[in-house]
């Protein structure tokens, strides 16, 4: 590393234009070919799925997405003459538009039920020629732009769907900014010089500018859903500033410590730059724990995550030192400059509040290690109650056409026909449409269901579909229920007896599907990510407690986030008050998200901190000191950059997406709760309480173990 360094520092100018060389070659490519994103979306073995398929082959107009335009008149009724000639030119134009495979009106010959029983809310089913995430988004704007165009002052006219919920995803940008103008304001109150506030923006930004065209060039060659750049420039905006942060807090103690700039450089390359290339190893080995899951949308989010850590990690490491040597001292304010030159250098952990809270802990390791422990646990409490599922769009904002055809459509027929179940039925015989139709009876009367709607079917056709309205809206429990109700119990009794075959399916069992699988393999992926976390810090600290403890905290962390996320998400205790919608169920995608990026970046907390403790055992063989020093030279730069990543996360609180939100949120309390209370107080005291024990690992192990150390070889004594 120290080799690479000096290469850097000294061939400065070679690196900043190969670096801008390469970044505009991969502008030029990217607007040249474009992107390949695409929406696919598979749940191999799953009862919705087999369902979709089966109408996807025997009735290929019915198997895609359907969404709603819903419309309502507060005076007369939506049958009047002029309401129904506005709304019928409109259902025309949205027939003939790209992507839409049919409309059902409720001015047809079987529309009746699609009007209020009050005759002043009336709806009409657009049926898309594919599933949501497979759509041109510019189809589904131009359905919305005709929509937009028939309402009048006594007319309102909304529509709502999966199609439509992800043509409205709002842009981030503006979350961006927020997060990135409050890392540099955090920044230069650390630093407390403008040249030292630049340095880790720039490096962050390169790496972020190349992570978004290089995601698009990376959907040419993996399966990547939309939302892919999105997850990959939300962590490479977290992780980026905070690797330059540390390498750069590390050359400016080697300059105050007296260093000249190149020696300064290299020793925090040396040191500090070995600790971010370990720390992004743990960030990418937890992303890629995604594999596991056999999942195709969690495989491209995986790839293109990993590939906004690897750029974070290359610029740190090539483009940082290049940068420091144009900048040298000047990375110092003056007034740390002027103390240099008139005390002489500093040992950088001697003093201050850092060394003096790390000296408190020392002393109060048993009841502060007590007090956060019972902090943690109380926060992860509510994590019992995790339920996972899809939010529907009762919870978009009230300005929005989802939202607002949401409270038409519940107002006027239910909260149920927001989600109605397909129940697709294989009719081979006489008598399996006899068996059919008993079931169709039996579910009229079952509860929790507020309609049954068979649809017309051909004379001899082998596929029938009846449509089931629950009572309930589609991310209530009582709906999961019911949907796992009709198919261990209703539906096998149906089928008793004859041929018929019934799958429950559509969008609402499709995400309850998703749902169970997330559920059933989170401990197979937690499992996986532990043990590879495990594995590296073992190799890195030669140590069995670290990385148990390690590996302890992140699962302490975790459910504790998680604990938030349910509060303020599930429970409603937040979400109301920030416009992000009521109580309802978590993503069922967003633990494995939100795991794989935690128990990285709780990883690259404890290898920050960890790794300087270590430096310090390895020359001093006394494990008080060496907690001491590493928790007070380390406790500012990780505080910072926990601060930094919560303005990060949290600035997504502020796009009025509910998805995005829950991630922001997730995170930016798993972030602070792992700096300002395991990193500051639980680790370094149960590290003082197991004293020498910490760094004991057993010979036989350490022999059979790849030697790869966090320190720099040349300056390390032998361990044992």
């Amino acid at each position: 590393m120290s080799r690479l360094a000096r290469w850097c520092y000294r061939h400065r100018f070679v690196v900043v234009i190969a670096w801008l060389v390469v970044l505009f070659s991969v502008i030029g490519i990217e607007r040249a070919v474009g992107s390949a994103y695409s929406n696919s979306f598979t749940l191999p073995g799953t009862e919705s799925a087999r369902a979709l398929n089966l109408l996807s082959s025997a009735l290929p107009q019915q198997a895609g997405d359907s969404d709603t335009i819903v419309w309502h008149t507060p005076s007369g009724s939506v049958n009047d003459p002029a309401v129904q000639a506005r709304m019928q030119s409109l259902l025309k134009e949205v027939a003939v538009a790209p992507s839409v495979a049919a409309v059902s009106s409720p001015y047809g010959p079987n529309g009746a039920v699609q009007i209020s029983k009050d005759g002043k809310t009336a709806y009409a089913t657009v049926t898309f020629t594919g599933l949501a995430m497979s759509l041109p988004k510019q189809d589904i704007v131009h359905v919305i732009s005709l929509v937009n165009g028939a309402r009048t002052a006594n007319l309102q006219v909304d529509v709502g769907g999966q199609a439509i919920e992800s043509a409205n995803q709002a842009s981030l940008s503006s979350s961006e900014a927020i997060g990135l103008v409050a890392a540099a304001v955090i920044i230069l109150i650390a630093f407390g010089s403008l040249i030292g506030m630049a340095l880790p923006l720039i490096t962050a930004g390169v790496a972020l500018a190349m992570t978004t065209f290089g995601v698009d060039l990376l959907s040419h060659a993996a399966t990547l859903s939309p939302i892919a750049p999105t997850l990959a420039i939300l962590i490479g905006l977290g992780v980026g500033i905070d690797y330059a942060l540390f390498i750069v807090t590390r050359f400016r103690q080697g300059l105050k410590a007296g260093m000249p700039p190149e020696e300064a450089a290299v020793r925090a390359l040396n040191t500090a730059g070995r600790a971010v290339l370990f720390a992004g190893g743990t960030v990418c080995i937890a992303l890629l724990g995604m594999l596991v899951l056999r999942l195709s949308t969690f495989n491209g989010l995986a790839f293109a995550s990993v590939l906004a850590v690897a750029l974070t990690i290359l610029t740190a490491l090539t483009l940082l030192p290049a940068l420091l040597g144009f900048m040298g001292q000047r990375v110092l304010s003056r007034r740390e400059r002027r103390s240099l030159a008139e005390n002489g250098p500093q040992d950088g952990y001697g003093r201050g509040p850092w060394a003096r809270l790390a000296g408190f802990v020392s002393r109060r390791p048993v009841i502060l290690a007590t007090s956060a422990l019972i902090v943690m646990l109380v926060l992860a409490s509510p994590f019992a109650a995790l339920r996972l599922g899809l939010s529907d769009a009762g919870n978009d904002p009230a300005s929005s056409t989802t939202r607002k055809a949401y409270d038409l459509l519940a107002q006027g027929f239910g909260p149920g026909f927001n989600g109605p179940l397909l129940l697709v039925a294989q009719v081979g015989s006489p008598a399996d449409s006899a068996a059919l139709g008993r079931l169709t009876k039996v579910l009229e009367s079952e509860s929790g269901v507020a309609a049954v709607v068979p649809f017309p079917s051909l004379p001899g056709a082998k596929v029938a579909i009846v449509q089931v309205i629950p009572t309930t809206s589609p991310q209530d429990a009582r709906t999961s229920d019911l949907i796992t109700h009709l198919r261990t119990q209703v539906i096998p009794a149906a089928e008793k007896g004859s041929g018929l075959r019934v799958l429950v399916g559509g969008g609402t069992a499709i995400f309850d599907d998703f749902a169970t699988i997330v559920t059933s393999k989170l401990p197979l992926f937690i499992g996986v990510i532990v043990a590879l976390g495990f594995l590296l810090l073992l190799i890195a600290f030669r140590s069995l407690l670290i990385p148990a403890t390690a590996a302890v905290m992140n699962l302490i962390a975790a459910a504790a986030s998680f604990g938030v996320v349910v509060a303020f998400f599930q429970w409603g205790w937040g979400s109301d008050r920030l416009g992000l919608g009521r109580a309802g169920p978590v993503e069922a995608f967003l633990p494995v998200l939100m795991l794989a990026v935690l128990f990285g970046l709780s990883m690259d907390y404890q290898v920050f901190l960890v790794s300087r403790m270590h430096e310090e055992w390895v020359h001093t063989r006394d494990n008080r000191h060496a907690v001491i020093a590493g928790q007070a030279t380390t406790g500012r730069v990780i505080t910072a950059a926990a601060a930094i990543m919560i303005s990060v996360f949290g600035a997504f609180v502020f796009g009025g997406q509910r998805v995005i939100a829950e991630f922001g949120i997730g995170l930016a309390s798993a972030v602070l709760l792992d700096a300002f209370i395991l990193r500051t107080f639980l680790v370094p005291a149960l590290m003082h309480l197991f004293g020498k024990a910490n760094w004991w690992l057993p010979g036989p192990v350490d022999r059979r173990l790849p030697h790869l150390s966090v320190e720099p070889t040349e300056d390390a004594e032998p361990t044992r």
